[in-house]
């Protein structure tokens, strides 16, 4: 079998790093690394231009993590809450999802791509959670999330608490002016 040495563009996972020199099947650079250009021939005139390249992504990747370490610094002190309506058990009617952290991190001011937020599968269950939210390949920062029943209820008196609580919203509604208009008449 044929192989060739290319240098490594991207970061590609089995493989190698940005910048490493790998040794891989002629037809698997021809084919896939070289037209989408992950890789180029390894010439000296491409090695060199590469060690430059790696300076100054050397430069940018220091920045970047130290920006991350200053987000993740401000979202320590985070805490985000979703009420949801409940069923029997704690049971979610629909879920908590990455999307749904990433809107609540970005109404706090955090703009975060949900691919970065570390959920294996949706929550679908009242309680406290930690989720991982990874802000640079080398920082990540959990943050806690409580999921709650709609009115604040927590786990075991989801069912019962519900009803009451919505109950107790209404009362203390504001009145409309159709309604307060009503009121007025009546007393009057």
């Amino acid at each position: 079998m044929a192989t060739t040495n290319v240098l490594l563009r991207e970061d590609i996972d089995n493989l190698g790093a940005r910048g490493d020199i790998v040794k891989v099947k002629a037809g698997y650079a021809r084919n896939f690394l070289l037209p989408r250009k992950l890789a180029v021939q390894a010439t000296s005139n491409n090695v060199r231009q590469i060690e430059q390249e790696r300076a100054a992504l050397a430069r940018r990747e220091s920045k970047e993590r130290g920006e991350a370490e200053g987000r993740k610094g401000e979202m320590q002190s985070l805490r985000l809450r979703f009420e949801r309506r409940v069923g029997e058990h704690g049971i979610l009617y629909g879920s908590v999802t990455s999307m749904d952290i990433a809107e609540a991190l970005r109404e706090q001011g955090y703009e975060v791509d949900r691919r970065r937020i570390t959920l294996r599968e949706p929550i679908k269950e009242t309680g406290d959670y930690t989720i991982a939210v990874r802000l640079h390949r080398e920082v990540t920062v959990e943050v806690p999330v409580a999921v709650v029943a709609e009115g604040g209820a927590a786990k075991g008196d989801a069912t019962n608490a519900a009803p009451q609580n919505a109950g107790a919203e209404e009362a203390n509604a504001p009145a409309s002016d159709e309604q307060a208009a009503e009121s007025a008449s009546e007393t009057a």
